[in-house]
C-alpha cells in the first residue's frame, strides 16, 4: 500500500507541544498528514509535506475543508467549550476515528480529583464523541515534563533559587515525545479503537526532586525554596488564571505524602519503556540555560 492509498489524518493543536511530535510520528510512519492552525504563517513551522489549513475550533464551519477526504483526526481541544458540540457533529459527519488527548479526570488518586475546569471540560467532549457514534480513543497524559519549562526554567535561566509550594508533592511526569507515540500508534492502528489510556512516566518524583533532576543535567546545583501557597499565588498573579493557580494548589497539597500514581500504558502501546523525566531533563538541558 502506498501513501496515496492512505487517508489523511488531521492533527489539531498542531503546532502544540504534542501535536507538532505527533506529526512527525505519522510522518515517519509513512502517513499522510493535515494540520490545522488557526494562522496561515504557523506552516512555516511544519514538515513540507504537511498539507496546512486554516481554521478554528470556534468556528466549526471553518474545519470542513480540513476534514473533508480525511480518516482520522487528533483533537486537542484548545477553545472555550460553547462550540464542542457542533465541532464533534463535523468530525462526526466526515471521519470514522478520533483519538482524543484529554486528561485523567477518572484516575482515583488525589492529584487528579481536585476540582478543574479543564477536566470538566474534557469530560463533556468524551460524552460528545461517545454519543455521535465516533471511533475513539482516549488518551489522558499526568503531569507532562515539559510543564518544568514553563514552572521553573525561568528561574533557573537567571541562575536564582526555584521558589515553588509543596515540594514534596509526588508525581510520574510523562515526556510529550511518550504521548505523541502513542497518539501515533492510536490513530495508525484500528486495535486500539475503544481504548482508555493513562499516560505516566515510569518513577514517582517530588517536585523538589524534578529540579535536583534539572540541576543534574546542568551539571550544577540548583537551590529549591518551599514558599507558601500566598506567596505563589502573589508570584504568578497576573501571569496565570486564578482558577488555574487554585487549581494546581489544591492537586499538590493533595499528592504530598501520596506516591504519584504510575501506569504502563506507554509501554503497553509502544512496546518500549516512557523515558524517565532525567532523560527528558538531559535532552532539554539547553532550554534551561539558552531558552525555547
Amino acid at each position: 500500500m502506498n501513501q496515496m492509498d492512505i487517508p489523511p489524518v488531521l492533527v489539531t493543536g498542531a503546532t502544540g507541544r504534542v501535536g507538532r511530535f505527533v506529526i512527525d510520528q505519522l510522518l515517519d510512519a509513512g502517513v499522510p498528514v493535515r494540520a490545522l492552525t488557526r494562522r496561515s504563517d504557523a506552516a512555516a513551522t511544519l514538515p513540507a509535506k504537511v498539507e496546512v489549513f486554516t481554521g478554528d475550533l470556534t468556528v466549526p464551519e471553518s474545519l470542513d475543508p480540513a476534514l473533508n477526504g480525511a480518516g482520522a483526526v487528533f483533537l486537542v481541544w484548545t477553545a472555550p467549550h460553547q462550540t464542542a458540540e457542533a465541532v464533534v457533529e463535523r468530525l462526526a459527519a466526515h471521519v470514522r476515528r478520533v483519538v482524543f488527548l484529554s486528561s485523567p479526570h477518572r484516575t482515583p488518586h488525589p492529584l487528579f480529583q481536585q476540582p478543574n475546569p479543564m477536566a470538566v471540560l474534557h469530560a463533556g467532549i468524551e460524552r460528545l464523541v461517545a454519543a455521535a457514534g465516533l471511533e475513539s480513543t482516549i488518551i489522558r497524559p499526568g503531569m507532562f515534563a515539559s510543564n518544568s519549562l514553563a514552572w521553573w526554567a525561568p528561574a533557573i535561566r537567571a541562575g536564582e533559587v526555584v521558589r515553588w509550594p509543596h515540594g514534596a508533592a509526588e508525581s510520574a511526569p510523562v515526556d510529550d515525545r511518550d504521548i505523541a507515540a502513542v497518539a501515533a500508534r492510536t490513530l495508525c492502528q484500528g486495535r486500539y479503537v475503544g481504548g482508555d489510556y493513562v499516560l505516566t512516566g515510569p518513577e514517582s518524583l517530588t517536585q523538589a526532586a524534578q529540579v535536583h533532576a534539572i540541576g543534574d543535567a546542568l551539571g550544577r546545583r540548583i537551590a529549591f525554596e518551599e514558599i507558601t501557597p500566598d506567596e505563589f499565588r502573589s508570584l504568578w498573579e497576573g501571569t496565570v488564571p486564578s482558577a488555574a493557580v487554585d487549581m494546581l494548589l489544591a492537586a499538590w497539597s493533595a499528592a504530598v505524602g501520596q506516591p504519584a500514581y504510575i501506569t504502563t500504558a506507554v509501554a503497553d502501546v509502544l512496546g518500549a519503556a516512557p523515558r524517565t523525566f532525567r532523560q527528558w531533563a538531559v535532552d532539554h538541558a539547553i532550554a534551561f540555560t539558552e531558552g525555547p
